[in-house]
């Protein structure tokens, strides 16, 4: 019996190991700037025919040789079996060429750039999800990008409503969606169809495993009254800094030492107040300067100083900036500590200059992430919406993403 179970807890973890998460990068890596057709960085969705960019700094600004590799996987990311000739047309495993080195800036670095296609990778041939993955010359994992392809099969109508949860009315958005196109016809959809919900391209809160609710001729239906809301969160805070001299709106002071310092004004707790609109870009960053014409090499980088008013008890969890401008990760750089001198949480990151979003959230002490904890949560919050729609057709060996739909709360109803 112990043999059992112990071979029940293997097979166990190898299921759940399965799954492929992204490779956070090392210190000296910084500004991952990952973009389709859309201008603003983040995990993108491209259609089979679009181009994919890459790029970002070595701040130890020598010529090192980077190489990439493709990888396909599946809707929950799992490796596909498919082998590389079968989604690849050319070659990966290429050094990428493209780079330059930083001009008259105080933080030398040097600016690596990539593009797919390219006269090596010259085409993606199916759909799905995929992996980037960037290795230095000893062919040792640097970092990892997820990126999504579609082939546009079919149509998704979503409406974003108000919480039909009692206790959440105020706080939650609800997406609400339809799946289909006259010709198209699904098989057994309720074990080939699934679809993934992503809230302001934050793929580590995206909601899984969504199942067809019914269907209507031949169209799906997910009409959840709760499997689909999102907290609505709050406005990001923002900050520009494009001329790094300047003392701008939500910038305190600048400090010259060996590189420019960037404090910004200290923010406060937002939860449980009034909820204010105020225009962002749903957690993203550009990267800007005024100093120079060509933003890749001549943007300096700041070390640029959070500071938050908190007085509420944390009970032995952690606080952190947020945003897009490190892929939505917690590492030790945006946890903040507390200053007992000041009385506020800090923290300081290394960051190129340019427009940020950014807000704070919360981990608690057994790791639940709260994002409201410190924003507070309010259903008429303006935020992004992608629906991903993947289809296994019987016999099929991967999942295929045949659909991709848009929604924005700011039209929210009831």
């Amino acid at each position: 019996m112990k043999s059992i179970f112990v071979s029940f807890i293997i097979l166990l973890s190898n299921y759940f190991y399965a799954q492929e998460y992204e490779v956070l990068p090392p210190e000296y890596i910084k500004t991952i700037q990952f973009t389709g057709q859309a201008d603003l960085t983040g995990t993108p969705v491209i259609s089979l025919n679009d181009n994919l960019n890459l790029s970002f700094d070595d701040i130890r600004a020598d010529v090192a040789d980077f190489y990439y590799k493709i990888e396909h996987y599946n809707y929950n990311w799992t490796p596909s079996k498919l082998a590389k000739n079968e989604y690849i047309e050319g070659f990966d495993n290429i050094r990428i060429f493209d780079f330059k080195n930083s001009l008259t800036t105080l933080q030398p670095y040097t600016h690596y750039e990539l593009q797919i296609p390219n006269k090596n990778t010259r085409r993606l041939k199916v759909s799905g999800n995929y992996m980037l993955k960037i290795f230095n010359s000893n062919r040792q994992l640097v970092f990892s990008r997820k990126f999504m392809v579609y082939n546009r099969q079919v149509d998704v109508q979503a409406q974003v409503r108000r919480s039909r949860d009692l206790k959440e009315i105020g706080k939650k958005q609800l997406l609400q969606y339809s799946v289909g196109r006259d010709g198209f016809i699904f098989k057994n959809p309720e074990q080939t169809v699934n679809t993934v919900l992503v809230q302001n391209n934050d793929f580590k809160s995206a909601i899984y495993d969504i199942k067809p609710q019914f269907t209507s001729g031949n169209t799906l239906v997910f009409n959840y009254p709760n499997k689909t809301a999102f907290w609505g969160g709050n406005e990001f805070l923002y900050f520009d800094n494009r001329d790094i001299r300047v003392s701008t709106i939500n910038i305190q002071r600048v400090e010259l030492f060996d590189l420019y310092h960037t404090y910004l004004d200290t923010d406060r707790v937002r939860q449980g107040r009034e909820y204010v609109y105020n225009p962002d870009i749903n957690g993203s960053f550009k990267i800007n300067t005024v100093q120079g014409q060509d933003v890749n090499r001549e943007s300096e980088y700041a070390v640029v100083h959070f500071s938050l008013d908190c007085p509420k008890d944390l009970n032995g969890g952690e606080l952190h900036v947020y945003g897009r401008f490190n892929n939505y990760s917690l590492t030790d750089e945006t946890h903040l500590d507390y200053n007992e001198k000041t009385g506020l949480f800090e923290t300081q990151i290394l960051l190129k200059q340019g427009f940020y979003n950014y807000k704070y959230v919360y981990l608690s002490a057994d790791g639940e992430f709260d994002d409201h904890f410190v924003s507070g949560s309010y259903d008429i919050t303006e935020n992004d919406y992608v629906i991903l729609v993947y289809y296994r057709d019987v016999g099929a060996r991967f999942d295929a993403l045949i659909g991709v739909g848009l929604a924005n709360s700011r039209n929210i109803i009831n």
